[in-house]
C-alpha cells in the first residue's frame, strides 16, 4: 500500500491549495481516506474523511464550510480542496487510509497507512 502526497505550497491568507493523495495497492471502494495535519509539539489531527465507496464524507469544526474533500476511484485520488486559507492552517498535511469495515472517520491512532506529508504555510 503507497499514499503519496502532493499539492502543498505556500499561500497568502485567504487563498486556496488543493492537495493530492494518490493512493495504490488496495481496493478503492472498501477504504476510509483521511487527511490530518500536524504542526512541530503538536498532537496530529484530523481534518477530513472520505468513505472511498461514495456519499460520506466528515470534517473537523475548524475546516468545515472552507475545506472540501472529494475522490476520483478512476485515478485512485483523493483531493482536498482548501479555501480561505487561514494562518492557523499552516501545518504538514498527510493523507492515511484504513479499512472502512474498520469505521470510518477514524483517528491518527487508527490509521493503517500514511503517506509522507506536504507542507502547507499560510501567511
Amino acid at each position: 500500500v503507497q499514499l503519496v502526497e502532493s499539492g502543498g505550497g505556500s499561500v497568502q491568507a485567504g487563498g486556496s491549495l488543493r492537495l493530492s493523495c494518490s493512493y495504490s495497492g488496495f481496493t478503492a471502494e472498501s477504504n476510509c481516506l483521511g487527511w490530518f495535519r500536524q504542526v512541530p509539539g503538536k498532537e496530529r489531527e484530523a481534518v477530513a474523511a472520505t468513505y472511498t465507496g461514495g456519499g460520506t464524507t466528515h470534517y473537523a469544526d475548524s475546516v468545515r464550510d472552507r475545506f472540501t474533500i472529494s475522490q476520483d476511484n478512476i485515478k485512485n485520488t483523493v483531493y482536498l480542496q482548501m479555501n480561505r486559507l487561514k494562518p492557523e492552517d499552516t501545518s504538514v498535511y498527510y493523507c492515511a487510509a484504513r479499512s472502512f469495515l474498520r469505521g470510518c472517520p477514524f483517528s491518527p491512532e487508527g490509521a493503517a497507512y500514511w503517506g509522507q506529508g506536504t507542507q502547507v504555510t499560510v501567511s
